[in-house]
């Protein structure tokens, strides 16, 4: 597939679900099957590039006039899993969501008033004739949130070094892209099951031992967006653009779901100390991530 912009990648990561096509009803199931056939399926770079290229024209495309038919494709145990894009829907939720991330004047020459007001428009036309629609992919920028990281185990932790170094590594990225050379990527894998298991007894331990907050919270409606979808879907968390503004040195350090469980068995045994210490360790590490968003 050729590039559709050399913008580089976003610092985001993301939270997918890769359901099996039995849980597609036709004529959908049978796109998708067509679809995990063929040859050159688009990257998540190719998705973003899309979705960066819109906002250049002027006025900016904030969300897309089409819906995606594009998917990522996963194969658990022989079967086909897919995890479609819906990159109009993640568009909509997006939006609803700038007000509280940046502010007006910058989000006014970004994107114009009358730009977001007919795309609100849209979504409740839309949302009025789809009202079970949900996305299936979570999207956050400069941080893993903690919540992500309770559904996952340390030994289901991926992470292949590949090409990229550094806070220059987008670009060394993009090269090695070109040159089929392989990408650098840090990601958990985990089995629907597994993930509301563990999210439920986090969930558990959080409301016996701490008071209500956002962390419980964010479980709170993690939990509710994962019942969604079919029990033998297959849950990943990937670090996305987030392996090319650490070195692999940091990202090779990086246990944060271990971590997160250490401080889950830590509450769960009265240990506030080694709970303390664990989430010391998370807070400290990610912290120093999200600050580099105001660096020059």
């Amino acid at each position: 597939m050729p590039a559709v912009s050399s913008v580089l990648v976003p610092y985001a990561s993301y939270l997918r679900v890769y359901e099996p096509l039995a849980a597609f009803a036709e004529p959908e199931r049978g796109h998708w099957r067509r679809y995990a056939a063929r040859d050159g399926t688009p990257t998540a770079q190719d998705e973003l590039r899309r979705s960066l290229a819109d906002l250049l024209p002027t006025p900016p495309v904030p969300v897309p006039v089409h819906e995606s038919a594009d998917a990522f494709i996963a194969e658990v145990d022989g079967v086909v899993c897919v995890c479609p894009w819906r990159t109009r829907l993640r568009g909509w939720l997006a939006l609803e969501e700038l007000g509280d991330l940046l502010p007006v004047p910058l989000l006014d020459a970004v994107l114009p008033p009358v730009v977001r007001g007919q795309a609100a428009k849209d979504y409740e036309r839309w949302r009025d004739r789809n009202p079970d629609a949900r996305p299936w992919i979570r999207t956050a920028v400069w941080q893993v949130p903690v919540r992500w990281f309770t559904l996952f185990s340390d030994a289901e932790r991926t992470f292949e070094p590949g090409a990229a170094e550094g806070g220059e590594g987008a670009e060394e990225a993009e090269e090695a892209e070109g040159s089929g050379a392989k990408a650098r990527v840090l990601r958990y894998r985990t089995p629907m099951v597994q993930a509301r298991r563990r999210l439920a007894r986090s969930l558990k331990t959080l409301r016996d031992t701490v008071d209500d907050g956002p962390l419980i919270e964010g479980l709170v409606d993690v939990g509710r967006w994962l019942e969604e979808f079919h029990p033998r879907s297959l849950v990943e968390l990937d670090y996305g653009g987030l392996v090319h503004v650490l070195s692999c040195a940091q990202l090779a350090e990086d246990h944060s779901a271990a971590d997160v469980a250490a401080a889950i068995t830590a509450l769960r045994d009265g240990d506030d100390e080694g709970a303390g210490e664990a989430y010391g360790r998370l807070t400290e590490r990610w912290r120093a991530v999200r600050d580099r968003q105001f660096a020059n």
